[in-house]
């Protein structure tokens, strides 16, 4: 059973920088097969943007993605984690601040980005939910997550 998050995230990080348009950041999603994207700046890690965030957030309200930036609609300031912390930990902080994601930073850095499926399939291989979340991509009706 892994032990520290290193072993368990997503090695790499897709960013945007804060004045990236929603439409950039949903290009940059689509292109990469996510549904989110750190929005980082000069100084490290601004926020977290999700494909919910874009459509609750911009889309929902009537906002232009052309013109809303991404630092605009993104979670400001995630809870993050180290490649160094428990495993454990990761999971303490995603449950105590109802988060899915956390990004992995290291000396200020994004290096990673560890998920509650990361997480399951290190803790229970057999679990259903670590099964979804070896699945690939696109599986539900007519091609599309369900």
């Amino acid at each position: 059973m892994a032990e520290f998050v290193r072993q368990v995230m997503t090695p790499g990080v897709v960013a945007v920088r804060p004045d990236a348009s929603l439409v950039e950041a949903a290009q940059l999603m689509r292109a990469q097969d996510i549904g989110d994207v750190l929005v980082a700046g000069a100084t490290g890690v601004v926020g977290v943007l999700t494909d919910r965030d874009i459509t609750l957030r911009a889309v929902a309200d009537g906002a232009d993605p052309l013109t809303v930036s991404a630092q605009a609609v993104c979670t400001l300031d995630p809870v993050v984690v180290a490649p160094d912390d428990r495993v454990t930990t990761a999971i303490e902080l995603m449950r105590g601040h109802a988060v899915r994601r956390l990004p992995v930073v290291e000396d200020g850095l994004p290096v990673g980005m560890v998920s509650l499926g990361d997480l399951a399939v290190a803790q229970d291989p057999t679990s259903a939910l670590a099964d979804i979340s070896r699945a690939e991509p696109g599986g539900g009706p007519n091609g599309t997550e369900a």
